[in-house]
């Protein structure tokens, strides 16, 4: 079986179906919250994510083979890496095993080279490779856990990363990830403020609930360094992503100054490489690729051989908002939660927040993938077409 054809394509970034029926208790916590990033030093940029994050839509992409079979990937950041796959991949692979995907994602690695793996070469790689393992689960009639090693949980224990965390708890999740609102740009008051928001959460969860809080490479290592220490007595579980990604002196250095905090980090990491640098100076205590972006689902398992090896383990980034990252936590042992990022509005539920038709949504705290071929995903062709924009 040959590959006939690779496109990707515009897709909406709403909920498949529409928007939810369920009326929303109140706005959630994402409508105007402020949250700490790598702009917070730029006053008119500090405010909100979307004052300077790019509006390119997300991004789908179908392989067909030569017999008419066809497998279903998605990432995101629109045109540039719609034109990566159809400009640049797409022509050198057609006539290629469809089956291959060690084969296709060493290519893809080599034909990104000139301008690199990383960033948007791994999104491009990132489509077009959980595209071709959608095409071989239905191919051979079997999820794509089962192609992986097959199921390595009864469910996977999911937590949810998000600001209302009253929400968190009455879904049941015994875990919660806050939204680091404050950073270096805020001065001294941003170490009271944030730890204000960490203290009221573990008030609200109590002991038997993990904390943990997401600093999205808007720190320095001297702001992590104290924020860590005044976040002591609240037990977190992890920070994570505290400096820019492309930092990983500073890593080491947080790793030196901070010997007793657990470090996550990863979700801007690209392809296996950097993973392989951190896991050998041991700067990080979990890997969080994100399974849409780092180069699909062949890259996270070269990932996570690299982390189990190490002692690492992988939690990738919003896993369990997609079919992909499920059905690889689902499959790996190494893999000890989930992230759901939960932006939806209180009161509506998960079912109703799906982004494609056949995807699990976490109950109480916990998830177990659909066991249809592929991924799992319930689209036909005609139905990836009502997606494009």
């Amino acid at each position: 079986m040959k590959i006939k054809s690779v496109q990707a394509f515009a897709i909406k970034n709403d909920i498949v179906g529409g928007p939810p029926t369920t009326r929303p208790r109140q706005p959630a916590w994402l409508a105007d919250a402020e949250v700490a990033g790598p702009m917070s030093r730029y006053p008119r940029f500090k405010k909100l994510r979307s004052t300077w994050r790019p509006e390119w839509p997300s991004v789908g992409c179908v392989v067909i083979a030569d017999d008419g079979s066809f497998g279903f990937g998605a990432t995101r950041y629109g045109t540039p890496v719609i034109s990566i796959v159809n400009e640049h991949i797409w022509p050198l692979l057609v006539g290629e095993p469809a089956m291959a995907t060690e084969r296709l994602f060493d290519m893809m690695s080599r034909i990104v080279s000139p301008y690199g793996p990383g960033g948007l070469g791994a999104y491009a790689i990132s489509a077009v490779d959980l595209a071709l393992w959608d095409l071989k689960g239905k191919t051979l009639k079997t999820p794509v856990y089962e192609l992986i090693g097959g199921p390595a949980h009864d469910r996977i224990k999911v937590y949810a990363t998000g600001n209302d965390t009253d929400w968190h708890m009455e879904l049941g999740f015994k875990g919660t990830k806050l939204a680091c609102p404050y950073g270096p740009a805020d001065g001294l008051d941003a170490l009271n403020w944030n730890e204000d928001l960490v203290g009221e959460a573990r008030e609200l969860i109590g002991r038997d609930v993990e904390l943990m809080l997401d600093c999205w490479m808007a720190l320095d290592v001297e702001f992590t360094v104290r924020l860590a220490e005044r976040l002591r007595p609240y037990a977190l579980k992890w920070i994570e992503d505290c400096l820019l990604p492309e930092n990983l002196d500073g890593q080491n250095e947080l790793r030196r100054r901070l010997p007793w905090m657990t470090l996550a980090t990863g979700e801007h990491w690209y392809s296996p490489f950097t993973f392989a640098t951190a896991a050998a100076q041991k700067n990080t205590d979990i890997f969080q690729p994100d399974i849409a972006w780092v180069g699909g689902l062949t890259a996270c398992l070269k990932i996570n051989a690299l982390a189990e090896a190490a002692g690492i383990p992988v939690i990738p980034h919003a896993g369990m908002n997609t079919p992909y990252g499920q059905h690889f936590g689902y499959a790996m042992p190494n893999a000890p939660w989930g992230e759901y990022f939960l932006g939806s509005p209180p009161g509506v539920p998960l079912d109703e927040m799906a982004v494609f038709p056949g995807v699990a949504s976490p109950k109480d705290g916990t998830l177990t993938p659909s066991d249809a071929p592929g991924f799992g995903i319930e689209l036909t062709l005609d139905g990836i077409e009502k997606l494009k924009v």
